[in-house]
């Protein structure tokens, strides 16, 4: 049976858009124009992907993301938006694109959440993994079973994308990874010319780290995830008080 994907925008031509795109990759769909009925219907259905669109204008489209991540945390939802402000990016979608998209990187952004969401249900690590057990640097513990992570005895919320990528990095310490080498590892696809999603993740990362850092009378504290000027980042143990 193929994945259900579950398209929400008012715009028609953009709703066929998508469709042709989904059916290209043999996916099922349902659409839907309005918020509320998003989040009925993903309420009742088991959907593999919900690719969420910001042009909706009966529903708060904010809320929308939000209130379909604290009924199922699992929910993979990829977020397209014409202009992606740091308030959308807080909202726990998994990915996001802006549009105008271009066709074959939105297949492959699917193809992508489709893939960490048939692991997760198959209750299997993706392929950079070689063992089930945590990862601890300092008082940074990522769990590689329960997809948890605890800083300075505090769980961090963080999405399926972001968990991943500060998986990859914590398991090469030092190590400078191009935007493109992240996009091949992390999101399981090659396509130059889209590092803006990397950037965009990685600040929504670090953002999230260091809310679980001590606070210290503005002194500048080290970062764990570290930019490595005109090559890439980093994970930096060190950045771990």
């Amino acid at each position: 049976m193929s994945d259900h994907i579950l398209i929400v925008e008012n715009d028609l031509d953009i709703v066929e858009l998508i469709k042709a795109n989904m059916q290209d990759l043999g996916l099922q769909v349902t659409h839907c124009d309005n918020g509320e009925d998003a989040i009925k219907k993903a309420l009742e259905n088991n959907f593999s992907l919900i690719i969420l669109s910001l042009s909706l204008s009966t529903y708060g489209d904010l809320n929308v993301c939000r209130q379909i991540k604290e009924a199922n945390e699992k929910q993979a939802i990829l977020m397209l938006a014409e202009n992606i402000s740091d308030m959308d990016l807080k909202l726990g979608a998994d990915d996001f694109m802006t549009k105008p998209f271009n066709d074959r990187e939105l297949q492959a952004r699917v193809h992508a959440q489709l893939h960490q969401v048939h692991l997760l249900q198959n209750g299997m690590q993706e392929s950079l993994d070689e063992d089930n057990g945590s990862i601890c640097h300092g008082q940074l513990l990522i769990d590689q079973r329960t997809h948890e992570v605890v800083l300075r005895q505090k769980a961090l919320d963080l999405t399926a994308t972001e968990f991943d990528l500060l998986r990859f990095m914590a398991k090469h310490p030092g190590e400078v990874f191009s935007r493109t080498q992240l996009l091949d590892k992390v999101w399981g696809y090659q396509y130059n010319g889209y590092e803006h999603t990397v950037n965009s993740h990685i600040n929504r990362l670090r953002n999230k780290l260091v809310a679980g850092q001590p606070q210290s009378n503005n002194k500048v504290l080290p970062t764990i995830i570290q930019t490595v000027f005109g090559v890439g980042y980093k994970f930096s143990p060190e950045g771990v008080i």
